[in-house]
């Protein structure tokens, strides 16, 4: 597996990654038209491509060799969107971590989270807080096998529909 920072050149992948991935876990929750809106809005391929020229933001990939193909991902934020929710001084962003629907359970998201902890250490955060909807079980135990914990109840909107969501935190 490599493992290596996302670049311009990945946009185009990585939008797509990243709709499949949503969209496998959580199409069957929304009216067509806020799916389209929450997808055009999140997943274009020059949204996605903001997001990579945006120095507050990291993205890393999976790829099982050089050019074979984008195979999970985690989107990063140098400033966590969450941070009045903690007493953390510094809290790091965890945006999303997303695999290959297909190779779900091979540690990549394993290995993506070890780097985001490594990460968001050496630029001397005290927390990596992420969220994650009320009812991914197997999400939040993944998270809690890190050291997650809950402590806030959060709003995450897709389109007009407005999903229960459960902040998690990990003090460093």
């Amino acid at each position: 597996m490599i493992l290596r920072p996302a670049s311009l050149d990945d946009a185009e992948n990585l939008a797509r990654l990243g709709r499949e991935s949503f969209c496998h876990a959580f199409e069957h929750l929304y009216r067509a038209e806020d799916l389209a809106a929450f997808l055009e809005e999140a997943y274009s391929v020059e949204a996605v491509a903001r997001e990579i020229a945006d120095p507050g933001i990291v993205h890393q990939l999976t790829e099982d060799s050089p050019g074979s193909g984008l195979t999970a991902f985690i989107k990063t934020r140098l400033e966590s969107p969450y941070a009045e929710h903690s007493e953390a001084r510094k809290p790091f962003g965890l945006g999303q971590l997303y695999t290959d629907p297909a190779r779900t359970g091979e540690g990549l998201g394993a290995a993506l989270m070890d780097w985001c902890l490594n990460f968001a250490r050496s630029r001397g955060c005290d927390a990596v807080q992420l969220s994650v909807w009320s009812e991914n079980y197997g999400a939040q135990r993944f998270y809690q096998r890190y050291g997650f914990g809950k402590i806030a109840d959060i709003e995450f909107w897709v389109g007009e529909q407005c999903d229960h969501e459960f902040l998690y935190e990990l003090r460093l």
